[in-house]
């Protein structure tokens, strides 16, 4: 089957995705994304997670043909879901789920050929600095997960206690790291927008 759904604010089109073809395997095998990880292949590690019109997902657990005419941001589209958030919505952020696939409102993320070069600048979302910044990075494999899950509790709330942050990273294993300075970079990155609102 062919599915079309727009990734970190581009229409793509997958073709001959078999119906038991994850999400996580078109976005690494097909489209070259590989930010998202592939460990557990059962929604334990949250590695693979993605956020599906707007509420984070573990990708290996969604059917490709699932995503059909749906919005999918990926750890590699932070920094552009970031700024469009800045832009379009400030100090309020899109609440889960609420841009979806309402591309007309959304004009930065206006959908472009498959193949047209990235409006990344090279800048980094804030919680992605943040997570350099309190050293919250050790091998890397948990932390794409990591950062579309923080991402997403810090949209919808920006000042979330540490109750807060551990129930929303919940789903997200980290072998290294020993969780603090994970914690850390989420409430260094809270505390930065809050200086900035």
């Amino acid at each position: 089957m062919r599915v079309n759904f727009t990734v970190n604010g581009r229409r793509h089109e997958a073709d001959d995705v078999w119906e038991g073809e994850s999400l996580l395997y078109v976005l690494r095998e097909r489209m070259g994304l590989p930010g998202s990880k592939n460990a557990c292949e059962q929604g334990e590690c949250g590695s693979c997670t993605v956020r599906l019109d707007g509420v984070p997902v573990c990708s290996c657990l969604v059917a490709a043909g699932q995503v059909e005419g749906r919005e999918v941001v990926t750890v590699e589209g932070l920094a552009d879901f970031a700024a469009h958030r800045s832009e379009q919505h400030p100090g309020s952020g899109c609440a889960s789920g609420a841009c979806g696939t309402a591309l007309d409102r959304a004009r930065r993320w206006e959908a472009g050929p498959v193949g047209e070069e990235s409006r990344n600048t090279g800048e980094l979302s804030p919680i992605q600095q943040a997570f350099i910044d309190a050293g919250a990075v050790q091998c890397g494999f948990c932390t794409p997960g990591l950062l579309v899950a923080a991402d997403e509790l810090l949209e919808r709330n920006p000042e979330p206690s540490d109750a807060d942050i551990r129930e929303a990273l919940s789903g997200n294993l980290c072998r290294c790291t020993g969780y603090e300075k994970i914690l850390d970079a989420v409430r260094l990155a809270a505390a930065r927008a809050e200086e900035t609102v």
